[in-house]
């Protein structure tokens, strides 16, 4: 078993304050937005090796049937097939959205076919992956994803009416369906920038009547109003009004499938992915949107967004999706009694978020974390314990 050396990565919407906690150290004087654990190649952690200090992704491509065992390599190659991180976002994140697997190789190898190099800031598919992604909140987390239900739409298009994007939005017998929704979100990015800045102010002059009138739209109105203040008349302010606003309590987890236009807004989650870099942007950022084959990946159906429930075995409460490459599970560990990883099914990660535990393998050789450790478990490892107190994630394969 190995300990982690993992990098933190500063983002403008992070937080100066809850990784830097989360580590013991002081606050940073940089907004410090995720840690990451896991051996992609824009930020692999590193570990101890043979002596040396080695890059995760390194040892892993050396050693894969060792460290990832024979279903995951055969299944994924000689690669860790997920990346956990902590989250921790004082501003919202840009609107995005990530493609499915067969998008993702389509457009991987076009841009490749096209000569565009992997790191041109032009570049829109990074690897031939897809990237559903689970976050489980640490703190109380607010996330915009999906598009409403149907019902809900008429009550957000009234905020729309008069000026430029009038004409976009369904009236009378038209059906508000995925093609609607999408004939509105492309007119919307499509607008030249003066009938985008009309727009934007009209809908946010909207809005804070509405944020005071109170009912349910109160609330995504609001939130509109913080995402003007940070991105004045980007026409993301309008479309994030047309995503379900969504609230999770600690311990709470929301899953995003691929091609759904999300964005979290505030809050300190544990985020585990599938290991890929391919984001389409929507909005809400001075980075390159790409809005042609923005419209081409996402899911425009109205989507009811329900919160994961956890399945709890004994003291370990797992967050079940529908994602092969990962499966998260949440340990909070009572001194009293040790804990068993006796259904190993490939390599691990597991992070400590409160407390201190060993990790004891099957030759009695012990590893100590600590809060903000983490410790890499190869498959060759076998069964191993965990004894301490406090409260642990665990990342492994779903397969």
């Amino acid at each position: 078993m190995f300990s982690l050396e993992n990098r933190v990565q500063e983002y403008a919407w992070g937080s100066r304050d809850a990784i830097a906690t989360l580590l013991g150290q002081r606050p940073s004087d940089k907004p410090q937005a995720e840690l990451w654990m896991g051996a992609h190649p824009a930020a692999s952690s590193c570990i101890e090796l043979d002596g040396g200090r080695e890059r995760l992704i390194d040892a892993i491509s050396k050693h894969a049937d060792a460290f990832l065992g024979g279903p995951t390599r055969e299944r994924f190659g000689a690669r860790l097939p997920f990346l956990l991180k902590v989250l921790a976002a004082d501003q919202p994140l840009s609107l995005q959205a990530h493609p499915d697997e067969a998008q993702a190789r389509r457009g991987f190898d076009a841009e490749n076919a096209a000569g565009v190099p992997v790191d041109a800031p032009e570049r829109t598919y990074r690897d031939p992956h897809h990237k559903p992604e689970l976050i489980c909140a640490l703190t109380p987390f607010d996330a915009l994803c999906g598009f409403r239900p149907a019902t809900a739409l008429p009550e957000v298009f009234e905020l729309l009416a008069g000026g430029p994007g009038d004409a976009l939005v369904p009236r009378g017998a038209d059906a508000i369906d995925a093609a609607a929704v999408a004939r509105l979100v492309q007119g919307l990015l499509a607008l030249e920038p003066a009938a985008r800045r009309e727009l934007v102010s009209s809908v946010v002059e909207a809005c804070r009547a509405r944020a005071q009138a109170g009912g349910w739209l109160a609330r995504a109105a609001g939130w509109a109003l913080r995402l003007h203040e940070l991105y004045p008349g980007d026409v993301g302010v309008v479309i994030a009004l047309l995503l379900n606003d969504v609230h999770l309590e600690p311990g709470e987890a929301l899953y995003l499938p691929p091609r759904r236009l999300h964005a979290y807004v505030q809050g300190v989650g544990i985020e585990i992915m599938a290991s890929s870099d391919n984001v389409l942007r929507g909005g809400l950022t001075p980075k390159r949107v790409n809005v042609d084959e923005l419209v081409r990946v996402l899911d425009f159906a109205p989507w009811r967004v329900e919160p994961v429930v956890p399945r709890q075995v004994g003291v370990e409460s797992f967050y079940d999706t529908p994602a092969p490459e990962f499966r998260l599970s949440r340990i909070d560990l009572d001194a009293a009694a040790p804990w068993r990883a006796d259904d190993r099914r490939g390599p691990e990660i597991v992070l400590c978020t409160r407390g201190q535990a060993s990790l004891v393998d099957a030759r009695g050789a012990a590893r100590e974390l600590r809060q903000g450790g983490s410790i890499f478990v190869p498959f060759s490892s076998g069964s191993y314990a965990i004894e301490g107190h406090g409260q642990l994630f665990r990342a492994t394969v779903g397969l």
